[in-house]
């Protein structure tokens, strides 16, 4: 009996040798005590995450797990990486890898394409392209859509990219600055051109309508773009023909585009423009709304600021924009045609988008981008500021920029409600992008002003509208910068935190995370954010960029492996 009893002891004594040398689950990473926010929009949950190569490995208590390397997150929220639904780092990019103002706000995803796309480009746009860079030189080395994201991925990017294909961008490549409609066979090669961009990866179909030469496009050729790529999943997104106005009408063809096409479709930068038009946003709403009730998918993105920037194009009619730049220039030389437009600017056109008049006065107009360096000197002035300097009034003043500088001149108008701000941030088919590049305070990008919105639209989110003013809570807002847009997008694998997905990844401080750019000073970098992954790389360690370089061409439904 004795012996009996000394064998169980021994064997007790094994088990329990044995259950301390189990060896930990080990990962490359573990992120320890955070508040996870999942993607999803439910409440968050105290927990740790592990990561192992690119990809989450583990959601939960990983109390028993070890990582190679470990980060303690206690007091902060932990989150699945933000999307940018319109960014312009198409050519920031190239000279900064980095993407710093976007980075440093958690930044994961820039999704490019409105209206204009980096491809496909024929031989004479490479040139027109090359001739019209401003402060920011590159060689364009591609030709393709695909082969354009493929090139800032292999040079190395830190965040990761995804584009839609330019409806303007095909139709130069077919018929160029002309104001007609397309032949048979150039629609039909613009088909082609379209379904070959989604087979390389891309989203779907941009449209920017309010600008020459997109403004020329009929419905009837949105409709056929959209029906090219509506076989490989793709969707309709546009800068719509009107957002002032013709508010309601554009939300209409919208619809009709996307009914006729059976696409999903999204408005751009949703907006009411014009102190006259503030009051359709309800209507506006209640048609998206509507709309979504008879089982169409559409949606809308946003910026959260009351003012919008784009050029000097957009105070001057299409019709003496026609054949691109340099007949623009030319028109504007002569004295007559400069007598018709100086009237049409002071006038509140109903047959395109005058955002001149919407603005209301010069004084709500702020220059901030100018090509040619004798110019820079009114960078961040008004018109009415310049006008007064130069002994002209705003609208030959305007005109005289265009023509001095050889470009557009980057403009910030000041146009809408904050009201409608607030409103539209509640909406839950609303997610956001900053409609800009993704600059830094230093070398080529202090040539020229931007726009706040560069630096601070998604931390301005998360500071003054969900902290501060309690329009959304934290996992709502959280939701709408990462799923809603993934799943909008048809992206795999991105925009939620559950194994098997990629370890694109955010810490940041809800009690700290605040913008500071400016109109006046934009060049400000937001605060907060204190890690940033990318692809299971850290790009960003206690708000510091690392020097890393993970970022991918994030492939849309149409494309096979």
């Amino acid at each position: 009996m004795p012996k009996i009893l000394s064998l169980a002891g021994l064997g007790l004594a094994v088990l329990l040798i044995g259950c301390q040398n189990t060896p930990k689950t080990t990962y490359d990473l573990v992120i320890r005590n955070a508040a996870i926010y999942d993607g999803s929009g439910n409440p968050p949950f105290s927990g740790d995450i592990a990561v192992n190569a690119d990809t989450i490995a583990a959601v939960g208590d990983l109390s028993e797990a070890a990582g190679k390397s470990e980060i303690d997150a206690k007091g902060q929220a932990l989150s699945p990486g933000f999307v940018n639904m319109l960014s312009w780092a198409t050519e920031s990019l190239i000279a900064d890898s980095r993407g710093m103002s976007d980075i440093k706000q958690g930044i994961t995803l820039e999704v490019m394409g409105e209206g204009f796309s980096m491809g496909p480009l024929n031989d004479q746009m490479k040139v027109q392209m090359a001739n019209d860079q401003g402060d920011v030189r590159f060689d364009v080395n591609w030709s393709t859509l695909g082969e354009y994201l493929s090139h800032l991925e292999e040079r190395g990017i830190s965040p990761n990219v995804a584009s839609f294909v330019g409806a303007t961008t095909l139709r130069v490549h077919e018929i160029g600055y002309e104001d007609r409609p397309p032949t048979p066979e150039e629609l039909d090669r613009m088909q082609a051109l379209a379904r070959q961009a989604m087979e390389e990866g891309a989203l779907g179909i941009g449209s920017s309508l309010i600008y020459a030469p997109a403004f020329y496009a009929g419905t009837d050729e949105l409709i056929a773009l959209c029906q090219a790529v509506s076989p490989y999943g793709g969707m309709y997104i546009s800068h719509m023909r009107s957002e002032g106005n013709k508010l309601l009408e554009a939300i209409d063809e919208v619809i009709r585009i996307s009914s006729e096409s059976e696409v999903p479709a999204e408005i751009y930068h949703l907006k009411a423009a014009g102190r006259n038009n503030w009051p359709k946003m309800d209507e506006a709403i209640s048609k998206i709304d509507s709309a979504r009730r008879a089982g169409l998918r559409i949606t809308a993105d946003m910026y959260t600021y009351v003012a919008g920037a784009t050029g000097l194009d957009a105070s001057m009619p299409p019709w003496v924009q026609e054949g691109g730049y340099e007949e623009w220039a030319r028109r504007l030389r002569d004295p007559a045609i400069r007598k018709r437009v100086k009237a049409e600017m002071q006038t509140d056109a109903q047959d395109w988008e005058n955002l001149y008049y919407g603005a209301g006065s010069a004084e709500n107009l702020l220059l901030v981008g100018f090509k040619a360096d004798s110019l820079k000197k009114y960078t961040g002035q008004t018109l009415a500021e310049v006008a007064k300097v130069r002994g002209t009034d705003p609208e030959e003043t305007a005109m005289d920029l265009v023509i001095q500088d050889g470009s557009r001149v980057g403009t910030v108008y000041f146009l809408m409600s904050e009201d409608n701000v607030r409103k539209q941030i509640a909406l839950p088919w609303v997610s956001f992008g900053s409609d800009a590049e993704a600059p830094a305070p230093e070398g080529v990008f202090l040539k020229s002003s931007t726009h706040p919105r560069a630096y601070g639209n998604f931390a301005r989110l998360l500071g003054k509208y969900v902290r501060e003013e309690q329009i959304i809570p934290l996992e709502e807002a959280i939701r709408k910068l990462t799923s809603l847009p993934t799943g909008n997008l048809k992206i795999r694998k991105r925009g939620l935190l559950k194994p098997g997905y990629y370890a694109d990844l955010v810490v940041f401080d809800p009690t700290r995370i605040e913008d500071h750019a400016t109109f006046e000073q934009p060049h400000q970098y937001a605060t907060g954010v204190t890690h940033v992954f990318v692809n299971g790389v850290q790009v960003l360690k206690d708000g510091e960029h690392t020097g890393a370089t993970p970022g991918r061409f994030v492939k849309g439904p149409g494309w096979k492996e």
